[in-house]
């Protein structure tokens, strides 16, 4: 059997190192979520996923490996659940939107409409149906072009993968710094403050209503971010794409990108999940993480650690 044979082969021999990376996450990972942030079955089905692709094939061992930042991503975000962020800072019910108002507001007969209020009396099925299918996108988007890079620019890849986590934790210290209220909590709730409130899909039932199955109301009922309506990092994650996918000189994908955030970003608004506001907070967040990521991380020895990341997963 040829070296090339063993290389690619199922059940790979594990040397030490690989050992100490699957026996490390395991432990921290299980641990963690036990201890922390209370052990779910979605936990256990990520878990299985990780161990199985680092265990399965060399394939998909680089694969697992190559994603690191957005396992990283995930695990952060799923951690948040665990510190709400109005244990840390008071919630703002009425500010964002009376800034709404005040910045973006629509005057009319009784007084002045956010975009919000003045989208809910122009609703259609059309777009209920487009902007459900736009705001799905948020997931396969950034994944569909990592997974481009995987086959064709791995450097490129982790360096896609890595400003996107930046932008992430950009968007999280503004999750804590400045806990906001979404259009459909004030909406529903007044300035009323509760802090055992579901998240919840607001317009997005219409879309759910129209396909005949709950997918938004059961995606939005595992959420625990009530209040963290500022950033809108759906908003934020295309824009992250959309730079990368220039960067790589990649012209139809930058078209689809472009469209898919204009899409998401008037999905956003349209659905009552985010204020025009939340929407521009998050360009603004994506901009000045790819601006500090590239002009002063990229710049540091972050670059050489990517360089020996590359080196050992390739070599194995």
């Amino acid at each position: 059997m040829s070296d090339t044979h063993k290389n690619h082969s199922f059940f790979p021999p594990f040397n030490s190192s690989h050992l100490w990376v699957l026996f490390g996450f395991s432990l921290f990972y299980l641990t963690w979520n036990s201890l922390v942030i209370g052990i779910r079955e979605d936990h256990f089905f990520f878990w299985g996923f990780v161990t199985v692709m680092l265990s399965l094939h060399t394939w998909t061992r680089k694969f697992a490996y190559y994603f690191v930042f957005f396992i990283i991503f995930w695990i952060i975000y799923d951690s948040m659940r665990a510190f709400p962020n109005y244990l840390v800072n008071d919630v703002h019910i009425i500010q964002p939107y009376e800034i709404e108002k005040l910045l973006f507001g629509i005057s009319h007969d009784n007084g002045v409409w956010t975009l919000n209020e003045y989208l809910i009396f122009h609703q259609h099925e059309v777009l209920d149906i487009i902007t459900g299918l736009f705001y799905l996108t948020w997931v396969p988007v950034p994944l569909g072009l990592a997974i481009y890079l995987f086959f064709t620019d791995k450097k490129m890849l982790l360096r896609f993968t890595a400003a996107y986590l930046f932008t992430n934790l950009l968007g999280f210290c503004v999750y804590y710094s400045y806990p906001a209220a979404p259009p459909w909590y004030f909406e529903r709730h007044g300035d009323v403050l509760l802090f055992n409130t579901l998240a919840d899909a607001a317009q997005l039932v219409r879309f759910d209503r129209l396909i005949g199955y709950p997918l938004f109301s059961n995606m939005y009922t595992k959420n625990s971010n009530v209040f963290a309506a500022i950033p809108s990092l759906h908003s934020a994650y295309p824009v992250v794409a959309f730079f990368y996918a220039r960067k790589k000189k990649l012209f139809w994908p930058s078209i689809i990108i472009l469209i898919d955030i204009l899409g998401i970003w008037f999905s956003a608004v349209y659905s009552y999940h985010h204020y025009f506001l939340d929407v521009l907070i998050g360009l603004l967040c994506a901009i000045i993480a790819i601006f500090i990521f590239e002009q002063f991380v990229m710049k540091t020895k972050f670059s050489e650690i990517l360089d020996r990341y590359m080196s050992f997963v390739d070599s194995k």
